[in-house]
């Protein structure tokens, strides 16, 4: 079978959903190359729940993209169109708006004109409310903002001036000036007239993955606002707006507590969260959490279940939470009793997404599996219902197959791993063991578009996806694994238990193995190089090579303090470095290609070039391979292209390489044989 990545880049990614109100079709967001294959660009897709053949909504070069949908019917998107009843201007290409497409169709139009662009917004179900976040010039009045933007821009300097971290997040830098825009808290009515800023004087609250919900009749809003805490890192709470007195309350403010989602219930007495706790000695576990909206009272939900929640929807009597989380390698969709915090699973295998309420009480979702990429299901009578697809890919079953196998870690712990082959394959195949990133994640039975690995399996090579200590979905014991500064330690003791049980089968060639990862993954694959010789060559992407360095240098130094069990990396480095990469580099051997983005504020460039630097000085065969115009991921379709046309080229050198000094031993004994046949004939000996 032939999966390129030509062919990979070209399949179409189905992203965020909405139900109509009457529950009888989706508003889908489904991006795709433009046609010049230089970007991503999305358009919106209508898909009846009953089944039937999907309907394109939007088309152009344009992002369509965040349904939601109206009280009236009408549905609401994200989009960087070109206006068509207001005059554009050099840059409304570059700023997103709420667009409006009708309830009984036609062209859409544009509902809001927000100077600097709208970042998300949300439509109360049975109201006349429209509440949306957007960047805003303080202290500029509103009709001036755009041509002072743009002015200050062209005109002004370019200097960031802090007073306290985080200074940058991901791959952008934060501000604490004045004449840059700060992200408020939009409400207007549903026609997009009558605006208020709700947050005025709203600084960096929202400026780091703002999460907000409206209530259904329109007359709450609620909001994760971020302060620097104690520790340096971020506090969290929650932040309810009552949108009729303009009466606010900040709940669960906390020194060192994190809350992640928040959903308000159909009612709007409660609302969901999960709040976790920041520790120095203990791992964060994420708890479900419900906030009494009335008196700001909150309690914890199904607090024994050993997992960690992502919100998803309620009910649509609120009796009801229907969340996902990772177990045991898989996603599912669970149901969580909102008094008695009973847990019901009720999907199985794969990854799901999205998890939405229908009007009949149908749950619609996005799965996919390590085999098939996302597509829309409808959760029926105990059965998941595909409906239309929409990426264009058929199922990979044919060609590809996937296991599940444990090996047992040097004390005594199961660690699972997912084998991803070439379906019928006669031969031992050469193995290329992936080691996720986090280090808190999990390979799990669901597609990545980055790292995909059918586009290896078709290539003839078996792909191994191991689970060590840290990996999420198989309980907060096995996470605490990995907090602190431990790193090298059991987490690889545990991936190198699962590569002695690889090596040991019968459809692996062991001579013919390598590892690659990214982030977390990234320094392991650092630390394995410094450890064994096992393997034919390694990938290190966007990784991590020392660690009293790399504090100052994340985005989030902090979090890394808390990381590594609150060790002070000034007081007596070498210590802090113990698993530091770096500290142990004359030992490493194997052949590397090293990766990284420019635009990486999390893992930054500079631990590539000294890494590289390192191989360089110590002669060992390396390669760097750099994107300047790349975060932590790799998301151009020209670069993936690139990213996986080096990754191949690099592991079928190395392949080839190791393959023939293995039969370079045998040639040598059969010459040796037939020279020492020579001499004893020669010599009378027989």
């Amino acid at each position: 079978m032939t999966y390129t990545v030509e062919q990979h880049i070209a399949l179409k990614r189905v992203g965020a959903i909405a139900a109509s109100p009457d529950g009888t079709w989706l508003a889908v967001s489904v991006e795709r190359l433009d046609h010049d294959g230089a970007k991503y660009v999305s358009d919106l897709w209508k898909l009846p729940t009953n089944g039937g053949p999907a309907v394109q909504l939007t088309r152009g070069e344009s992002k369509d993209k965040a349904p939601c949908f109206r009280h009236d019917g009408a549905l609401g998107f994200l989009s960087n169109r070109q206006p068509n009843e207001l005059k554009p201007d050099d840059d409304a290409e570059k700023r997103m708006q709420v667009w409006l497409l009708a309830a009984e169709g036609g062209e859409p139009r544009q509902l809001t004109d927000e100077p600097l662009g709208v970042e998300a917004f949300r439509f109360a179900r049975r109201a006349e409310r429209l509440v949306y976040l957007a960047p805003v010039l303080i202290g500029v009045p509103h009709d001036k903002q755009r041509e002072t933007a743009a002015d200050r821009q062209k005109h002004g300097p370019s200097a960031r001036r802090f007073s306290a971290q985080p200074v940058r997040h991901w791959d952008a830098w934060l501000h604490d000036n004045d004449d840059l825009p700060c992200t408020h808290l939009i409400a207007c009515d549903a026609a997009g007239a009558n605006r208020v800023d709700l947050t005025p004087q709203a600084r960096r609250e929202f400026a780091i993955d703002p999460e907000f919900d409206i209530s259904d009749d329109g007359k709450r809003v609620a909001a994760l606002s971020r302060r620097i805490g104690a520790d340096r890192e971020l506090d969290v709470a929650v932040l309810v707006i009552d949108l009729v007195t303009g009466g606010e309350r900040l709940l669960g403010e906390a020194p060192g507590v994190i809350y992640e989602g928040l959903t308000l219930s159909p009612d709007s007495r409660l609302l969901a969260t999960t709040r976790m706790v920041r520790s120095p000695k203990d791992a964060v576990r994420p708890l479900l959490t419900l906030f009494d909206t009335a008196s700001g009272q909150s309690r914890p939900l199904a607090e024994q279940w050993d997992r960690w929640p992502l919100l998803g929807a309620w009910s649509a009597d609120g009796a009801r939470l229907f969340v996902t989380a990772d177990d045991d390698g898989h996603k599912p969709v669970f149901a969580i009793d909102a008094r008695s915090g009973a847990v019901e699973r009720l999907s199985k295998s794969g990854a799901h997404d999205h998890p939405t309420v229908l009007a009949d009480g149908r749950i619609a979702l996005v799965r996919s599996t390590l085999l098939d990429p996302p597509e829309c299901y409808v959760f029926e009578q105990s059965q998941l219902v595909p409906l239309a697809r929409l990426s264009g890919f058929t199922e990979a079953s044919e060609w590809a197959q996937v296991r599940s196998f444990s090996a047992r870690s040097t004390d005594g712990t199961p660690i699972q791993c997912f084998l991803v082959t070439p379906k019928g394959a006669s031969a031992p195949l050469p193995l290329a063991f992936w080691i996720h990133g986090g280090p808190i994640g999990m390979h799990g039975d669901g597609w990545h578009w980055r790292w995909n690995p059918l586009l290896l399996v078709a290539a003839g090579y078996a792909v191994a996806l191991p689970n060590p200590r840290g990996s999420t979905g198989f309980g907060q014991e096995f996470i605490q694994g990995i907090w602190g500064n431990v790193w090298g330690e059991q987490c690889y003791r545990d991936l190198m238990a699962v590569a002695d049980a690889l090596a040991a089968r019968d459809d692996i060639d062991a001579e013919r193995t390598m590892a690659m990862g990214g982030s977390f993954g990234g320094y392991m694959t650092n630390w394995i190089g410094t450890q064994t010789g096992r393997y034919a060559c390694l990938i290190t992407h966007a990784s991590v090579a020392t660690m009293a360095m790399f504090t100052g240098v994340t985005d989030h130094p902090a979090w890394w303090y808390l990381e590594m069990g609150g060790e002070n990396p000034y007081a007596d480095p070498e210590h802090f470095d113990r698993y530091a990469p770096l500290r142990h580099i004359e030992k490493w051997r194997t052949p590397a290609l090293i990766i990284h983005g420019e635009r990486d504020y999390r893992c930054p460039v500079s631990e590539g070039l000294i890494l590289f630097e390192a191989l360089q000085y110590h002669g060992v065969p390396s390669e760097l391979l750099v994107f300047p115009d790349e975060n932590h991921w790799v998301l151009k379709p020209r670069n993936i292209v690139a990213w996986y046309r080096a990754v191949l080229e690099f592991i079928g050198r190395h392949f080839s390489a190791a393959a023939a000094s293995r039969q370079a031993p045998a040639a040598r004994t059969r010459a040796t044989a037939r020279a020492a046949s020579r001499g004893r004939r020669r010599s009378g000996k027989a």
